[in-house]
């Protein structure tokens, strides 16, 4: 089994946090994400800085705005995504953008070098099934998991093929709208994971909108895993990083316990 499959196999619900790669600056970023396994982090998402992402709330908005501003590339979250995979052999690392910067980066550099930093998935936001015929198979001839993105909105005729070549997890967007809103009940959301399991046999996790121990507890036996980010972000420019770490424990006694 790869990594995600082990992380997915060994826990009964996976705590994945999301960070944004650069944020405020590489070597800020460098001191919670090599922290954040320990912390109780099963699975990482580092975002890869955008001007334009089209999915974001303010805090992931602003936070990629930070990276920009110092001068945050993206070969620059590769080689963090480099250093993570040397301290970490184990914990699953998912990079999370859109599509723009990897097409000036060139997809054939960008899968390389993503291999060789030990990348295990690839969420693009903003890359529908039927335009990513320029990056998909280099991913799947790397072993490096396209990440599927399924919405509220998604009708049930397309997910067949939505998830046709998905692999890793499938990750439901919880709410209409842009990552950090208020999250949907939890009476909807184990409707909606249950029915998505008629259609995948991969692991599903939540995201979009949950920000707190409380919600991770009442999210926990939905889903096999759970996705925090804006309320991490947010506690990270606020409080700075241990404040951050604190956070992703609390989170994690949440998803475990």
């Amino acid at each position: 089994m790869n990594r995600l499959q082990k992380t997915f196999t060994s826990k009964k619900t996976s705590l994945i946090t999301f960070i944004m790669g650069g944020d405020p600056d590489l070597e800020t970023c460098w001191e919670l994400l090599k922290e954040l396994p320990h912390a109780g982090a099963d699975i990482v998402e580092l975002g890869m800085p955008f001007s334009d992402p089209t999915a974001d709330g303010i805090a992931i908005q602003k936070a990629g705005q930070r990276a920009l501003a110092a001068h945050t590339k993206l070969k620059d979250i590769l080689k963090l995504a480099k250093r993570f995979r040397a301290e970490h052999p184990n914990t699953p690392l998912i990079l999370m953008g859109y599509y723009n910067p990897i097409l000036q980066y060139q997809p054939e550099n960008f899968v390389r070098q993503a291999k060789e930093a030990g990348v295990d998935g690839v969420i693009l936001v903003d890359l529908p099934p039927e335009e990513e015929s320029e990056i998909a198979p280099l991913l799947r001839e790397q072993d490096i998991a396209p990440v599927r993105l399924v919405a509220p909105t998604t009708p049930d005729e397309r997910l067949p093929y939505l998830f046709e070549h998905a692999d890793g997890f499938i990750y439901t967007i919880a709410i209409k709208g842009i990552t950090g809103a208020a999250s949907a009940s939890a009476a909807s959301l184990q409707q909606r994971v249950e029915h998505l399991r008629n259609f995948s046999k991969l692991p599903i996790a939540i995201g979009f909108g949950i920000r707190s121990a409380a919600q991770v507890r009442e999210l926990k036996d939905i889903a096999d895993g759970i996705v925090v980010g804006s309320a991490l972000v947010e506690v990270l420019a606020q409080q700075g990083v241990q404040a951050a770490l604190n956070l992703v424990t609390e989170l994690a006694k949440a998803a475990h316990d």
